[in-house]
């Protein structure tokens, strides 16, 4: 597998370098999603909005994390998995609903279910599935969340993607073993 470059904002390409610097003063550390995602300022720029739009959503942050969690755990991503359990307890997520996630389960909350299930729908259907939006919808969420998934979708495919293509290393924070998550993880889909 190839091995990107870890860009520092030094040897960032020049159109790179604003938004790897505004996220290292943002996260106190240049992850490594970014310093690869450097290497095209269009991927950069596209990921960091697309972040930064969904944690301004409706979604609550563990509506949003949720929703991460979901598409991490389908595609098998295991970087964005531990940074994403990470994430949800920093978002005060229960640890039940944590690892209910990271199995590849929905929650036993109902309303976060439904996200979880509808979220997960969409991506598997590429989109193509109008018919779960009524039952979404009559969870209580809004048309404008149906298309916060659509976001969530989005950033997802660009981090997950990147993880799958750039053989990029996991963060020093995930050699927790509390973090540790491969696909072999997943229980069954519900």
């Amino acid at each position: 597998m190839p091995n990107f470059t870890l860009h520092t904002h030094d040897m960032a390409p020049d159109a790179s370098k604003a938004t790897l610097g505004d996220v290292t003063t943002a996260w106190g550390f240049t992850p490594n999603m970014h310093a690869t995602l450097a290497e095209s300022p269009a991927a950069l720029v596209g990921y960091e909005t697309l972040w930064a739009q969904v944690g301004a959503s409706s979604l609550t942050p563990v509506e949003q994390q949720v929703a991460y969690q979901a598409v991490n755990v389908l595609h098998g991503c295991s970087y964005c998995t531990m940074g994403h359990t990470y994430l949800s307890a920093q978002a005060d997520m229960d640890a039940e609903t944590i690892a209910r996630l990271r199995a590849g389960q929905a929650p036993l909350d109902p309303r976060l279910a439904a996200l979880w299930s509808f979220t997960r729908h969409v991506a598997e259907a590429r989109g193509e599935a109008a018919e779960a939006v009524p039952g979404f919808l009559s969870a209580g969420y809004s048309r404008a969340n149906v298309l916060d998934v659509v976001a969530v979708i989005a950033t997802k495919v660009l981090a997950n993607y990147t993880v799958a293509l750039t053989g990029l290393p996991n963060e020093a924070f995930m050699s927790d073993p509390a973090l540790a998550w491969n696909p072999s993880m997943v229980i069954a889909a519900e």
